[in-house]
């Protein structure tokens, strides 16, 4: 198996049959496998999956009884992969699974450089966000000394070797942030290439509701960020 993509679902019923068809018109081989967390959802997702997976070749299940974060349903996901290498994309329809054949061609252009690590950079998303998002990528920036900006753009894959080292990853929505900084901690080859970013079809963001959601999301990487400044990563 040459890549193992993980997709955390939290009450994501209505977008895994969209998401799978997309993943289903896109992977011509059998070196790439699909794994969808159940992330603790509340709705009708464990039967969907129960019922869809036996249709796709390329897809497989990781139950998560109770959700407990963003990252701790990745991290199971991660955990469970078979791939040289590993990573992750959302379910909400917001990231194209053509976004992982992208980044699959140029890690084959690359010839399966294990010092690489590859993510997106998103592209037309609406002006409040955009400038949410440089706020945050100027902060950690200065704050960790590293050049981190689109934090939270998908997908992000790497070898398995890398995932092997982390310690204590977070469970929460600054996994994203631990993983790029870890990477240029570790000094990968950071490869970003553009995505587009729509609106959701189904559903809605279990955190990006408002001012009162984003101010939460500030404090708790702030939290994080400090947290992961004393640990000293070498």
């Amino acid at each position: 198996m040459n890549l193992s993509i993980i997709v955390p679902c939290y009450n994501e019923e209505k977008n895994i049959r969209l998401i799978l068809e997309k993943f289903k018109k896109v992977i011509t081989n059998e070196k790439i496998e699909v794994i969808l967390v159940n992330n603790g959802s509340t709705d009708n997702s464990e039967r969907i999956l129960e019922n869809l997976l036996p249709k796709y070749f390329f897809a497989k299940t990781v139950f998560v009884p109770v959700n407990q974060g963003y990252g701790y349903g990745i991290l199971q996901g991660l955990k469970e992969a078979k791939g040289k290498f590993i990573g992750w994309t959302h379910a909400d329809m917001q990231t194209d699974p053509k976004d992982v054949i992208k980044a699959y061609k140029i890690l084959e252009e690359n010839n399966w450089d294990k010092n690489l690590y590859i993510k997106g950079n998103r592209k037309k998303r609406p002006f409040l966000d955009q400038i949410f998002t440089f706020g945050m990528s100027l902060f950690e920036t200065i704050f960790m000394r590293k050049v981190l900006y689109d934090i939270n753009a998908q997908p992000n894959i790497f070898s398995k070797e890398f995932f092997l080292i982390w310690e204590n990853p977070p469970k929460d929505f600054s996994f994203d942030l631990y993983a790029l900084y870890m990477a240029k901690k570790k000094n990968l080859k950071v490869i970003r290439f553009d995505v587009l970013f729509p609106e959701r079809i189904h559903g809605k963001s279990t955190w990006n509701t408002g001012l009162g959601a984003k101010w939460k999301f500030i404090k708790r990487t702030l939290t994080f960020s400090i947290e992961l400044k004393r640990r000293g990563i070498k």
